[in-house]
């Protein structure tokens, strides 16, 4: 069964952030049409049941391209995807790949690996999905993914402050989603009890009745990646290449679990940033507009 959408009347906003990081400037005025987004992200039980329909293989699932990474042994082209794996203790937090690992078998039926499993976790945001797969969805569907405007747009919900619900980023001490908890990335006390992805709608809506617009996964968007934002922003079409091209960077949105102040404080609606288009992680999803 596909998200129930809300429709959003559309307007001009004042889109991005001068406050935080660089990549977010310059503040602009944007103007979106009228168009409708799904309230939540896509859950592993609604990509479980597009496969069903259609067979899809992810991205993560595919053997490697050779001429992708010239040099590597055929034996190391399998399929896989990253995983986060906490460290034992603090570490140099510009090295991310003291944190993330190459994982053998990962994919969206197994996020961490082998003999990881979804089935505890079916309204939990996919995850592992690379952007043609979010497109592949979108496309099954009858429906598309965001440009960057419109996701922030849809995420700001009338707001100007920082966060998408004010500017303290605990009002009255309220958690308001999931977000890293404790000392990254080796401390994680949970976000209301959950430790990675949570169950979509577990924490507040905003303005619009939308969740997880902030925190849990980051989403996908058709907006190519730029280190700053430009007027006419390049969006990608809706049928990229099966595997992905690696060298197109496109724009993530929204933050996730993994985001924590002393490394990345993206839980808020102007913070952006980039992933190729092969790319498949634990802590990256999506979610689908319509007209």
């Amino acid at each position: 069964m596909l998200t129930e959408l809300i429709a959003l009347p559309g307007g001009s906003y004042r889109m991005g952030s001068q406050g935080f990081y660089p990549e977010e400037a310059p503040v602009h005025e944007v103007t979106v049409a009228p168009f409708s987004i799904e309230r939540h992200p896509v859950t592993n039980a609604q990509f479980a049941e597009f496969v069903a329909a259609t067979g899809h293989v992810t991205v993560a699932e595919q053997a490697l391209d050779p001429a992708a990474f010239p040099g590597v042994p055929a034996e190391e082209l399998i399929p896989g995807a990253l995983v986060f794996r906490a460290t034992d203790g603090p570490v140099d937090l510009r090295n991310w790949r003291e944190w993330w690992t190459w994982a053998p078998g990962a994919c969206w039926k197994h996020p961490k690996g082998p003999g990881s499993t979804i089935e505890d976790r079916l309204d939990h945001p996919v995850v592992q999905v690379a952007y043609p797969d979010a497109a592949a969805y979108a496309a099954w569907a009858g429906r598309r993914l965001p440009t960057e405007e419109q996701w922030e747009y849809a995420a700001r919900a009338g707001s100007v402050a920082a966060y998408a619900w004010g500017d303290d980023v605990r009002p009255d001490g309220q958690l308001m989603a999931n977000t890293w908890q404790g000392k990254f990335p080796y401390r994680n006390d949970g976000a209301l009890g959950w430790v990675g992805t949570s169950p979509v709608g577990t924490f507040p809506p905003n303005g619009f009745g939308l969740v997880d617009m902030i925190g849990n996964v980051w989403e996908w968007t058709r907006t190519r990646y730029t280190p700053r934002h430009q007027a006419h922003a390049e969006v990608s079409g809706c049928c990229p290449p099966p595997g992905g091209d690696p060298t197109v960077m496109q724009t993530l949105k929204g933050g996730s679990h993994l985001c924590a102040p002393e490394y990345c404080h993206r839980y808020r609606p102007a913070a952006r940033s980039s992933q190729s288009q092969d790319s498949a992680t634990t802590h990256i999803g999506f979610r689908c507009i319509a007209d």
